[in-house]
């Protein structure tokens, strides 16, 4: 992730025990959205209107305008497994960030993790499946900047087999993640994988 020499051990986003499933008024159970395989990244996907990194500044905010996602970050470190940490649960208005690695806006890939649901009902990543490319995520920023970032793929991976490195790994650019749980559900263990938004840096006011 960026420039963080702790980029190895980021694995996928830990505590994946969503309990909250809609059921509608037939008894059909209606869960999270998740994102249609034409949204992927693949090996041609480009990066238009990518603009110069900014210097490095903790994030304060995230937006994203189209799901009316406006939402304060903390930060985020790692469990003793070297999984990314969870913002606390009972705080599902609350988005979290990697805070050993990249911040958003600055050279290399920074990482943007909040629930998908809890026992009272979604939470601040609910929909995220159903953000498409070209959409826009804000990340307001402790000097004052705000970064913009343009959707260019959302993934939904299981964990079993979840693309650390892809996910991850290091940029020349200025990326963004932003990842809740999701894919199949169990009853008894929850969410058994990852929504995963990738974007990169256009934009900055």
């Amino acid at each position: 992730m960026g420039t963080s020499g702790r980029t190895g051990r980021l694995v996928a986003l830990a505590a994946c025990v969503g309990v909250w499933l809609v059921t509608s008024g037939t008894g059909e159970t209606v869960r999270p959205p998740l994102p249609s395989p034409a949204e992927a990244l693949s090996a041609q996907t480009s990066y238009p209107g990518s603009i110069a990194p900014l210097p490095g500044s903790p994030p304060t905010r995230i937006r994203i305008p189209s799901l009316r996602v406006d939402a304060p970050l903390t930060g985020l470190g790692l469990d003793r497994d070297g999984r990314l940490e969870v913002p606390p649960p009972a705080r599902r208005d609350l988005a979290g960030w990697y805070r050993d690695g990249t911040t958003p806006g600055a050279t290399g890939t920074a990482v943007v993790a909040g629930h998908v649901d809890d026992a009272s009902g979604p939470a601040v990543f609910y929909h995220l499946g159903a953000l498409r490319r070209g959409a826009s995520i804000e990340v307001a920023r402790a000097d004052g900047r705000t970064a913009v970032f343009t959707v260019h793929a959302v993934e939904v991976h299981d964990a079993r087999d979840f693309p650390d490195a892809r996910v991850y790994g290091p940029s020349p650019r200025a990326e963004l993640r932003v990842i809740t749980c999701g894919g199949g559900f169990s009853p008894r263990t929850g969410y058994q994988g990852n929504v995963v938004v990738f974007a990169h840096l256009t934009g900055a006011y």
